[in-house]
């Protein structure tokens, strides 16, 4: 196990935290950068398991929480591509185009994920969190005491720890939460097939680009620091057969008209397949419980087609981080503000999805569209308690 530690509070002779926080994204990052800021003593176990991390759009707006969590966001320059706008063509066989050059923040940026987690990882780290890489915490345990103990594994040794509170940082499997019983609402069945493309000197847009399709929709962006994305999204069930399948996913592209036009003649990567991966709409219910916290996907999970996805990861950890905070200090109301306040965004969400998706009329019969303009309600899904 490898586990880096900077000044700040430490954990005492028992190993015992103030909190662990599973999973190393930017919602458990924000949420470590926020406890150890307070002074907390913060173990943040980043597992580096799931599906490959894809490049995604972090909005200008973000400045604003980046500099909340200490973070300067002149630092994404230099590994990040700037986002001027987002061409869209939905609703119209005609791109519309939503620019940033009046947005007061400035430009946004296309993710390199990898590059900008391990980023606010490091910053957890320079603020006092312990930051233990590829582990994986495990089934928690509550204690005669009210504290936790959690199980912490690498490929080669597993330890336990004890902690005050668990935050559930896990993604959209919830792990830690579904595990002390909570329950998981998924609202579609949304699925992203992606495939990253080999750099094109010529190549030179800025903005994201997002295409309606008769069963889904297209995004393509460059990524850094070269070459470009290209996702196709639709229900699991609308997927064409062998969609992973390069050729089969080339084909299906070559359809989408202002998306193929940006990379027509662009092979993939070398050694590079389309991978698929989970991008359905879910809520945690509860999200929060006597010691545990979800955050991020964990406790929320957008459609993609929102742009929120980052930004929302960044802003729930940092609350969660500062619930958790509030309640060491005795201050119980503040894990029911959170919630409440997640249910209000996320009824928000729910309500502009459901326009947004009903601007696209060209197709309102076929069932990828259909469903989205009359929504089902959601499929529940819970584990059995295993924590007390």
């Amino acid at each position: 196990m490898t586990i880096a530690a900077a000044a700040g509070r430490r954990p005492d002779h028992r190993g015992h935290y103030d909190a662990v926080v599973a999973g190393g994204g930017p919602a458990g990052a924000a949420a470590a950068i926020t406890l150890a800021r307070a002074g907390r003593s913060v173990l943040l176990a980043d597992a580096h398991t799931g599906p490959p991390k894809t490049s995604e759009s972090l909005v200008p707006a973000a400045r604003m929480l980046l500099h909340d969590l200490g973070i300067d966001s002149r630092a994404l320059d230099s590994d990040h591509r700037p986002c001027h706008g987002t061409l869209s063509v939905w609703g119209s066989s005609q791109p519309q185009q939503t620019g940033f050059v009046n947005d007061p923040h400035g430009h946004g940026w296309h993710l390199d994920r990898p590059a900008f987690d391990s980023m606010l990882r490091s910053r957890a780290l320079a603020h006092g969190a312990r930051v233990a890489e590829h582990t994986t915490a495990g089934r928690p345990a509550r204690l005669p005491d009210g504290d936790w103990q959690i199980t912490l594994t690498t490929r080669e040794t597993r330890r336990t720890v004890h902690c005050r509170w668990l935050i559930d940082a896990t993604g959209r499997r919830a792990r830690i939460a579904m595990r002390c019983g909570a329950v998981r609402h998924r609202y579609d069945r949304l699925v992203a097939v992606h495939l990253r493309l080999a750099h094109d000197p010529h190549d030179s847009e800025s903005r994201s680009v997002v295409e309606a399709a008769p069963d889904g929709w297209w995004y393509t962006a460059p990524c850094h620091p070269t070459g470009r994305l290209v996702a196709y999204f639709t229900d699991t069930d609308l997927a064409p057969p062998a969609l992973t399948t390069p050729q089969v996913f080339l084909d299906l592209l070559a359809t989408a008209p202002h998306i193929a036009t940006r990379t027509r003649g662009r092979p993939a990567r070398p050694g590079d397949v389309p991978r698929r991966c989970a991008a359905h709409t879910a809520r945690l219910e509860p999200a929060a419980g006597e010691g545990w916290i979800a955050a991020g996907d964990a406790a929320a999970a957008y459609d993609p087609v929102s742009s929120q996805g980052i930004l929302t990861a960044l802003y729930t950890g940092k609350c969660a981080g500062e619930a958790v905070d509030a309640r060491l200090a005795g201050r119980h109301s503040a894990t029911g503000t959170y919630t409440e306040q997640l249910h209000e965004t996320f009824d928000g969400y729910l309500l502009g999805h459901r326009t947004v998706h009903s601007w696209e009329d060209r197709w309102a019969t076929h069932p990828f569209w259909h469903r989205r303009q009359h929504p089902p309600p959601p499929d529940t899904a819970a584990a059995p308690r295993s924590a007390p």
